[in-house]
């Protein structure tokens, strides 16, 4: 009896002693007097960086921290300490070990221990522990004189329940890391994109910035990269260097659809604001402030533009009344006044996407009314959660939607950006298989979980007391991709190929106005727009010198992405030069101008008052269905009614001829329609065919 009693004696001081704190006190040391003094050494530079004003230098504290812990590792205030490191580091998810060990060697380590181990039970998505700590830490407040920290601790609470609720319903994505050409081991973010995602770029704070020096934090100084797309895979990101790297700090905002203009946020004095680069070419000018309006004496972190450059959605913290202390971050949308050339009638979104929370990170895909963003309201699972907003025909904007788990986690989910095609996205994400610190990824979406057809499944009986089962391949799930089309390409002289700047306008045909105006690029030509479905778009393309182009797309509501390539070859104004007019409409074996066509007519009024000593031809054509005569009246009719129109505009009709040509000129004969097996193509070829033209026969 007296040896058991010996027994449980030592196993009690001995589990005592595990779980016992340590102090840094020199008696309990005395073997080891070097090494005490050298941790105690540690510990101190470790605390004068915590106690740092204006605020604690965290990551630099921990490497003494934890200097200090392999020589006693059973310190309560030393392991709470090296959990609040991590905690305000990019190594989040470490800090729940350490603050369970402080509370476990002294439950009153610190008044917040249950607090602390609710932040590090819900960054480790333990939701249910996590609640329970932070309720255990709510008792211990006062409601009259704690209650900030009571609704702070409370909104962590439902942080955790919205977690809980969208873990049982994952979003069906594939999140991978987007290597080693673009991540490295310093951190990537604030990664932006054109439309169709052929070039991006990024920020990074790696050592060969621009200005090749670092903050007071320990940290290289921002720097913009860039990559672009071949063969499906980004090469190897590169700086971009001056004129938009500059030696203080610069961070990407946004990018235009065609990848034209660059929004950059630079702070090389201390007064960081949204500046404006263009390209040329695949050179970039040197950045522009944007006006007062946008830059405000307070903090604006984050813009993009509308897909036609007429709106600009920006965040600020400026106050609701315009002057007095900064507020939480909200989101405002500005428009282009094209006169002054400034962005101008400030307006705040409405409630519905701001919240009393911080709203940072836009981003406005290219169908012009899909806004996502980064929120600290609404129902996040913890930190900035995504989330999106759609703005309705009447511009109000739906209830912001959570993008889901696993893509929004409980720390800060804040840069995302989507393709046009509405299936690739990209984000900034710390994640335990990156590369260093924050790594930029790829995030798939797979579309809805098709459910298991059982009843196709043969049962096959292979032995006495072995079922097989026959594999049985069920058909591709679809994915809902974007409603939208990119339309690319290049402007080029018609004869010699080179690239032209030329004026791009793109018309609602139905509204009859022009709803985007951008210019090809001057020195390689190229163009790219997005034309959201469910509309009739006329596209004009004009360069002086030149006859203009028309286009004309009809993109279904229901359609999925698709892209087109349209080369466009501009003509010069010459004689014998000949343009279908792809915009003029009548209706079905009539010969009276739709409205639709008024943006056309007045397109071909300019070019002649441009150009006063030209003589033209208006040709009317046909298809070959219907008899000869009729078609010929019938086109001979429609080129008539666009000469009334050009007279009725001032043209004088001394300038002016018509001519009916039926169906005797077709761009797709018969023979070759005879050969197409589709309905639609063969459609289409007709269509071709019926078109009004007109032809410079004198100059």
């Amino acid at each position: 009896m007296k040896n058991l009693n010996i027994l449980l004696a030592f196993l009690f001081f001995s589990f005592a002693s595990i779980a016992q704190n340590v102090e840094f006190d020199k008696n309990l040391f005395k073997d080891k007097k070097d090494e005490f003094k050298a941790a105690v050494k540690n510990l101190d530079e470790g605390n004068k960086l915590l106690d740092y004003a204006p605020f604690p230098l965290y990551k630099q504290a921990l490497p003494f921290f934890e200097a200090a812990n392999e020589f006693n590792p059973n310190n309560a205030d030393l392991n709470f300490k090296i959990g609040l490191c991590h905690l305000n580091s990019n190594m989040k998810f470490k800090a729940l070990e350490y603050f369970e060990k402080a509370y476990k060697l002294q439950p009153t380590v610190n008044t917040e221990i249950q607090y602390y181990i609710g932040r590090g039970s819900q960054l480790s998505q333990q939701w249910d522990k996590a609640i329970k700590a932070y309720e255990a830490f709510k008792n211990t407040l006062n409601t009259k004189t704690d209650m900030e920290r009571i609704m702070e601790t409370s909104k962590h609470i439902e942080e955790c329940r919205n977690g809980k609720k969208l873990m049982v319903k994952p979003v069906r994505v594939w999140i991978d890391n987007m290597g080693k050409n673009i991540n490295s081991q310093y951190p990537e973010y604030g990664m932006i994109m054109n439309a169709d995602g052929s070039e991006i770029y990024f920020t990074s704070r790696r050592p060969n910035s621009a200005g090749n020096s670092s903050d007071d934090f320990g940290g290289y100084f921002e720097d913009i990269y860039m990559s672009e797309e071949a063969n499906k895979e980004y090469q190897a990101a590169k700086n971009v260097g001056e004129p938009i790297n500059t030696k203080g700090h610069d961070a990407t905002v946004a990018l235009s659809p065609d990848g034209s203009k660059m929004l950059v946020y630079i702070d090389d004095k201390g007064d960081g604001n949204i500046y404006e680069s263009v390209r040329k070419g695949s050179e970039w000018s040197k950045p522009k402030k944007l006006n007062s309006e946008i830059c405000s004496p307070y903090h604006e972190p984050s813009a993009w533009y509308s897909p036609d450059m007429r709106k600009l959605y920006f965040v600020s913290d400026r106050p609701l009344s315009g002057k007095g202390a900064p507020k939480d971050k909200d989101i405002y949308v500005a428009s282009w006044d094209a006169k002054k050339e400034i962005w101008t009638n400030i307006e705040r979104l409405p409630e519905t996407v701001n919240t009393p929370y911080d709203e940072d990170g836009i981003f406005m895909h290219p169908d012009g009314k899909t806004l996502y963003f980064s929120s600290k309201g609404h129902s996040t699972i913890g930190g900035y959660d995504i989330f999106y907003s759609v703005r309705q025909d009447d511009n109000s904007w739906s209830t912001p939607v959570n993008i889901g788990y696993p893509i929004n986690t409980p720390d800060d989910d804040v840069f995302f950006v989507v393709a046009a095609n509405g299936k690739d996205a990209y984000m900034t994400s710390f994640r335990e298989d990156g590369m260093g610190e924050k790594d930029l990824y790829k995030i798939t979406f797979l579309g809805e979980e098709k459910q298991p057809m059982l009843n196709t499944e043969d049962i096959l009986l292979a032995g006495k007391g072995v079922t097989m089962r026959e594999k049985v391949i069920e058909p591709k799930i679809e994915i809902k991709r974007s409603s939208l089309s990119l339309l690319k390409g290049i402007i080029r002289d018609n004869k010699t190929k080179a690239p032209v700047m030329a004026a791009i306008e793109v018309i609602d045909n139905e509204k009859n106005e022009i709803i985007a105006e951008f210019n090809s690029d001057p020195v390689t030509g190229k163009y790219m727009v997005s034309l959201p479905a469910g509309k009739n778009y006329g596209i004009a393309v004009k360069a002086e010198g030149y006859l203009f182009h028309s286009e004309n797309f009809d993109i279904p509501k229901e359609s999925d992405y698709q892209e087109y390539e349209k080369n466009v070859d501009l003509k010069k104004v010459e004689v014998g030069e000949v343009i279908v007019l792809r915009n003029i409409f009548f209706d079905l074996n009539k010969y009276s101008l739709r409205p639709e066509s008024q943006n056309e007519l007045d397109r071909l009024t300019k070019l002649l008052n441009d150009n006063p000593s030209i003589r033209i031809q208006i040709s009317g054509h046909t298809d070959s269905r219907g008899s000869d005569s009729y078609n010929k009246d019938l086109s001979h009719n429609r080129a008539k009614a666009v000469v009334d129109y050009l007279i009725d505009k001032g043209i004088s009709s001394g300038r002016l001829e018509y001519q009916g040509y039926g169906e005797e000129q077709p761009i797709v004969t018969d023979t070759e329609i005879a050969k197409l097996r589709l309905p639609q193509d063969k459609e289409d070829a007709h269509q071709s065919n019926r078109r009004t033209e007109f032809k410079i026969i004198s100059k």
